[in-house]
């Protein structure tokens, strides 16, 4: 007789994406999360194979859902962009957030604090961030081996990996992010305004192109007007010049018939004259001939 031996199905882990802890504690702490977050969103816009989340569960280990936390702040390079309700290190090709951030609140417990550094140093976080926008408080870490060592001097430094700017001021909630291409990290309302600005300097820019253009056309108009009148004086010129040549043909042919006359006039003269000439000199023949008459006797009247 064969006995079979049934084996109990081992029960599926389950990985909840709530961990029941509010996202921030305070408004402050909220913002800076926000602004954090989104401005890397930002950053890596336009990279497919970099993930940013924000509070977001991540489990480290397999099989162990105890085994998490949610950074304020994440960056996942090497991972495609998408919605995951939570990051099961796993099931991302086993490579943790490169690149975390928490901003505390007051009266935080420092157990917490340490339970989070001493995770994302086992867990294989390569940078470390921490801000406290209440105490001004700045601090970066950055692995070395296995472990996770504190920079010395943050004012001025800039992310290897995420290539962003910290500039700590002085007081509280005064710390300046800049991206790589200089930017600083915005709030939504600081944004929002400069995008307002922006407008507006483009509306009056375009207002102020806007009238040029219209200037540009009133001085075209009175081009045109000027070069229409130019023409017309061109013109009356023109007839004026031709008139003037016609009447210069007539007076030149007035000059030429008044020649012509005065040629005429001259050999009439002329031919009046020699006609007085024959004349005086018939007189002086024919008183030649009387007298010859007269001599021999003759009259000559009666001749």
């Amino acid at each position: 007789m064969t006995t079979s031996i049934q084996l109990s199905e081992q029960p599926e882990v389950e990985y909840p994406d709530d961990d029941g802890e509010p996202m921030a504690d305070n408004t402050l702490q909220y913002k800076w999360i926000v602004l954090i977050k989104d401005n890397l969103d930002v950053v890596f816009g336009d990279n497919p194979n970099v993930f940013v989340a924000g509070n977001l569960l991540w489990y480290a280990v397999e099989g162990d859902p105890t085994i998490r936390t949610a950074p304020d702040a994440m960056v996942a390079i090497g991972r495609p962009k998408g919605h995951r309700g939570s990051y099961k290190q796993w099931e991302e090709g086993n490579i943790p957030p490169q690149v975390v951030f928490e901003t505390l609140w007051p009266d935080i417990c420092p157990n917490y604090v340490e339970g989070k550094f001493n995770f994302y140093e086992q867990y294989g976080a390569l940078e470390y961030y921490i801000y406290d926008p209440d105490s001004g408080l700045f601090e970066a870490w950055l692995r070395s081996g296995s472990r996770l060592v504190k920079v010395a001097n943050v004012s001025g430094f800039v992310s290897p990996r995420l290539g962003t700017r910290f500039e700590p001021g002085e007081g509280p909630d005064n710390l300046k992010i800049f991206g790589p291409d200089g930017r600083r990290f915005l709030t939504t309302l600081e944004l929002m305004a400069q995008i307002d600005a922006h407008c507006r300097s483009a509306e009056a820019e375009g207002k102020r192109a806007d009238h040029a253009v219209e200037r540009a056309e009133v001085e075209n108009r009175r081009a045109d007007s000027a070069a229409k009148r130019a023409d017309t004086e061109n013109n009356r010129a023109d007839s004026a010049a031709k008139r003037a040549n016609a009447e210069s043909s007539r007076a030149d042919s007035a000059a030429k018939r008044a020649d012509a006359e005065a040629k005429r006039a001259d050999y009439a003269v002329e031919r009046a004259e020699a006609e007085r000439e024959r004349a005086d000199s018939a007189a002086k023949r024919a008183e030649k001939l009387a007298a010859q008459l007269r001599e021999l006797g003759l009259d000559p009247d009666s001749v």
